[in-house]
């Protein structure tokens, strides 16, 4: 019955191999970048920003000018002096030559009073002969209407950061059996709880987490073992270049015996002792300039 309860609450002590079954690390400038694991969710590495909205600059608006106060509309004859003289010398002469009877210029009588409203006719005609040739004088020219051209609104461009990324990074035998070498190297550190084996054969990032789960494993008084290990499967799915940093990202299938003991016993927690189990993960793999590769981040499948 003791050990039926054991079992039942063994997920909650311990979890297998080691990354415990998590997905966690960097990958560079492609930890976030989708592939076939499940995505990253751990790590230093901050998740990219959304992209910035486009950013509308208007062009500056002309200041308008002050209004000034409408000016008082003059009359013709003070727009136009010299008319003004002309008729009013027409209508007082024919006026003159009414009152005092006559003149040798209009003549007197009826025939005086037809002479002056001839005048008055002629001065009218004048004047306004006069006012239509002013006024198309001063008509403005029309002036054509340009092309009207509405500011595009101008996209602020993020300013480019980090190194320059290359993709391809040719993989020898050599590097292929330094990967198989590190999927065991690093269960056998886990397996041990040899910290300092951990932060020889991955990036500190990794070691770093990988020694929590350990120091958690402690604090419960569990201890995960992982033997046996052995590279079933693996493919490289793609290879970068990020300045002098070399990364590889490769699928792994292996099997091991993976099982859970109490600490400092043989009292089994869980798994399998005797018989292996399949894991399929995912790993990228860091190499910097004239060094070693390390493991920076698993994928779990």
């Amino acid at each position: 019955m003791l050990v039926a309860i054991v079992l039942a609450f063994a997920p909650a002590l311990a979890e297998a191999k080691a990354g415990s079954g998590s997905s966690m690390g960097s990958r560079g400038s492609k930890t976030y970048t989708p592939n076939t694991a499940k995505p990253i969710e751990r790590s230093i590495t901050p998740p990219p920003a959304a992209a910035p909205a486009p950013v509308y600059t208007p062009a500056p608006q002309p200041q308008a000018a002050p209004l000034a106060a409408p000016a008082m509309r003059q009359g013709f004859f003070e727009r136009h002096p010299f008319l003004g003289g002309v008729m009013g010398g027409f209508i007082g002469a024919g006026i003159g030559a009414l009152l005092f009877g006559g003149g040798h210029m209009f003549g007197g009588g009826m025939g005086g009073i037809l002479s002056l409203l001839l005048q008055v006719a002629l001065a009218v005609f004048l004047v306004r002969w006069a006012i239509g040739f002013f006024r198309r004088q001063a008509q403005p020219g029309t002036v054509p209407m340009s092309d009207f051209r509405p500011n595009a609104p101008v996209a602020a461009s993020a300013p480019a950061s980090g190194p320059a990324v290359t993709p391809g990074v040719e993989l020898s035998s050599s590097d292929l059996s330094t990967f198989e070498g590190l999927l065991n190297g690093i269960q056998t550190a886990w397996s041990v709880g040899d910290i300092a084996g951990l932060h020889r054969l991955a990036t500190p990032e990794l070691a770093g987490y990988m020694e929590e789960q350990l120091r958690e494993n402690t604090r419960k008084g569990v201890q995960n073992r992982v033997e046996q290990v052995r590279l079933l499967k693996g493919d490289v799915l793609e290879t970068w270049r990020e300045g002098t940093v070399d990364y590889a990202t490769v699928s792994l299938k292996w099997s091991a015996v993976d099982y859970t003991v109490r600490m400092g016993g043989t009292d089994l927690v869980s798994g399998d002792a005797t018989h292996p189990s399949e894991s399929a993960e995912v790993w990228t793999l860091v190499r910097h300039l004239n060094g070693p590769w390390q493991l920076s981040a698993i994928q779990q499948v």
